[in-house]
């Protein structure tokens, strides 16, 4: 009996250990050691194909020297505001990383820099993202590629320094001018058509 109770122990301990090993990272686990930042102004409407996000982050300077050791590479992401989420489970804030849709937006892969200098990257906001409210996240990876601790350039409720980007509509002016010609171009062949016609018939009556 003795011997069974310690077989289950052992497997337990072991069930247990492969579930913490399976890569599942929460983000409450995280520690949030990056100075993260993100221009433009707050108040600008950015457009989605056209503007441009400079990112700059670094390891918060009040740290003590060599927290950032583990620190492999970086991710940075454009995420959504809570405002934006409401009602939309597609956009569902997570604990578990692997889950969370927070952030669905990749901004850039990089080495990370260990020398306490700060990191920036402008960004050409993709076509394809949505009008939003957003903010910008950055992780910070292990060697191993896992989450080890993060920076964003909001505040912990994500209620501050958020921005606006609007999505493109499908239609340019280039376009628009193309079809207003087209359209003028009808409407004039109409009417030729029509006083061709009309002279045809009068020239049978004559006859």
């Amino acid at each position: 009996m003795a011997s069974r109770g310690l077989l289950l122990f052992v497997s337990l301990l072991l069930l247990g250990f492969l579930g913490s090993s399976d890569g599942t990272i929460l983000f409450s686990s995280l520690k949030k050691t990056l100075v993260v930042t993100a221009k433009p102004s707050t108040t600008q409407v950015l457009k989605a194909g056209i503007d441009n996000i400079t990112i700059t982050w670094g390891l918060n300077q009040t740290l003590l020297t060599g927290t950032d050791s583990a620190y492999k590479t970086i991710k940075a992401e454009l995420c959504y505001a809570p405002v934006s989420q409401v009602d939309r489970a597609w956009r569902k804030t997570e604990d578990h990383l692997s889950k969370d849709k927070t952030c669905q937006f990749k901004i850039v892969n990089m080495p990370y820099t260990s020398t306490n200098k700060n990191q920036s990257y402008t960004w050409t906001i993709e076509r394809d993202v949505p009008s939003a409210t957003y903010f910008v996240r950055v992780y910070a990876f292990n060697a191993d590629k896992h989450e080890v601790a993060y920076g964003q350039n909001t505040d912990t409720h994500k209620t501050e320094n958020l921005f606006e980007i609007q999505a493109i509509t499908g239609r340019h002016v280039s376009l628009d001018i193309a079809s207003v010609c087209f359209s003028s171009f009808s409407v004039v062949a109409l009417f030729v058509f029509f006083f061709i016609e009309k002279r045809k018939a009068r020239l049978s009556e004559r006859k």
